[in-house]
C-alpha cells in the first residue's frame, strides 16, 4: 500500500459532517479507544506542545495512572525527552513489513519511557501527499488489534502544529477533551482561535470538547486573559518562560529528571496540579471563536 494513498474503502467522507462545507476524515465505529482518559494537545508550531505532552505524562505517572503519549508529527519528535532519542514511527515499521501489520510486535512500535510513560510515534505521510487522519487511525488501529489500550488509563496525543485539516484534526475524534498550549502573544492566540474553531465543528459529531488553555512561556497572560473573557476559555495552567524548560530539552529530559531547585520545583507542581486536575474531571468549556479582524482589534495595549 502506498502511504500517499488512502484507499478510499477506509474513508467515509460527509460534506456537512464537521462544518458547513467541509470534506472530512471519518472515524470508524470499531476504532474507539475505550475506557481511557484521552487528552489531544494542540497549539500553533514551535510552541512547546511536546515538552507540554511528555512532561504532563510524566505527572499523570506520579498520580499512579497508566499512560500512553502519541506523537502525530512526521518530526517523530514528540517523546524524545522520554525514550533519550528518536524513535521509529508506525508509518517507518509498517512500510517495512508491505503494510502487513500481522508481522509486527508490539515492541515494533511502543516503547517504554521515562517513568513508565509508553510512547509511539505515529509519523506522516511525505510532505504534500497521503492524509495524516489515516497515519492517526492505522496507528490506533494497531493499538486496538495488540490490546494496547485495555490496560491504559491515560492517552495524550500531541498533534502536530496549528494544522486544522481533516487529517491532522483526526485525534479529536478520539479525544475527551481538547487542550490548547498558547503563549501571551498575537499569533499563538490567533491560532488558538482556530483550533477553537477545528474543536467546535468536531464536537458536533464527536464526544470532544474544549478543555482549556496552559499558557507556555508566559511570565504575563494579560492578552490570553483577555481572549479568554472574550469567547468564554479558561487557563489551567502557566508555565513561565524559565531557561531550566530550554535545559531539559538539550539535555533530552523532562522536568521531573531536572536537578531539583525552586524552578523545577515550580514547574513539576503546575503539572501535577494540571494533571490531577484532568483527572479529576473537567466542565466542557463551549466558546464562540472570534472573526479575524475582531481579534486584531481585541489584543494589544490601549
Amino acid at each position: 500500500m502506498n502511504i500517499a494513498t488512502v484507499p478510499v474503502s477506509e474513508i467515509k467522507r460527509d460534506r456537512r459532517a464537521d462544518g458547513e462545507g467541509s470534506v472530512q476524515v471519518q472515524l470508524d465505529p470499531s476504532m474507539k479507544i475505550g475506557n481511557a482518559k484521552v487528552f489531544a494537545i494542540y497549539g500553533k508550531g514551535g510552541i512547546g506542545k511536546s515538552t507540554t505532552s511528555s512532561n504532563l505524562s510524566v505527572a499523570f505517572t506520579k498520580l499512579g495512572k497508566r499512560v500512553l503519549q502519541i506523537g502525530c508529527d512526521p518530526k517523530h519528535d514528540s517523546t524524545f525527552t522520554l525514550t533519550k532519542k528518536l524513535m521509529p514511527t508506525v508509518i517507518d515499521v509498517l512500510e517495512s513489513v508491505d503494510f502487513h501489520s500481522e508481522e509486527l510486535r508490539v515492541e515494533d512500535f511502543v516503547f517504554e519511557g521515562y517513568n513508565g510513560v509508553m510512547c509511539v510515534e505515529a509519523g506522516g505521510p511525505p510532505a504534500g501527499t497521503g492524509c495524516g487522519g489515516y497515519v492517526v487511525g492505522q496507528t490506533v488501529k494497531l493499538l486496538k488489534e495488540h490490546h494496547l489500550l485495555d490496560d491504559t488509563d491515560v492517552v495524550i496525543f500531541d498533534v502536530l502544529g496549528d494544522v486544522v485539516c481533516g487529517g491532522f484534526a483526526a485525534p479529536l475524534q478520539h479525544a475527551d477533551r481538547a487542550l490548547i498550549v498558547t503563549a501571551n502573544d498575537f499569533d499563538s492566540i490567533f491560532a488558538m482561535n482556530r483550533i477553537v474553531q477545528a474543536i467546535g465543528a468536531k464536537a458536533k459529531n464527536y464526544n470532544v470538547r474544549l478543555g482549556g488553555v496552559i499558557a507556555n512561556r508566559s511570565d504575563a497572560t494579560d492578552q490570553i486573559d483577555k481572549f479568554n473573557a472574550q469567547i468564554g476559555l479558561q487557563t489551567m495552567a502557566r508555565i513561565p518562560s524559565l531557561d531550566i524548560i530550554r535545559q531539559s530539552r538539550l539535555k533530552k529530559a523532562t522536568l521531573f529528571e531536572m536537578d531539583d531547585s525552586p524552578d523545577v520545583r515550580m514547574v513539576q507542581n503546575e503539572y501535577m496540579q494540571l494533571a490531577a486536575r484532568l483527572w479529576a474531571g473537567t466542565e466542557p468549556l463551549i466558546c464562540q471563536p472570534m472573526k479575524d479582524r475582531d481579534i486584531f482589534d481585541l489584543l494589544g495595549f490601549d
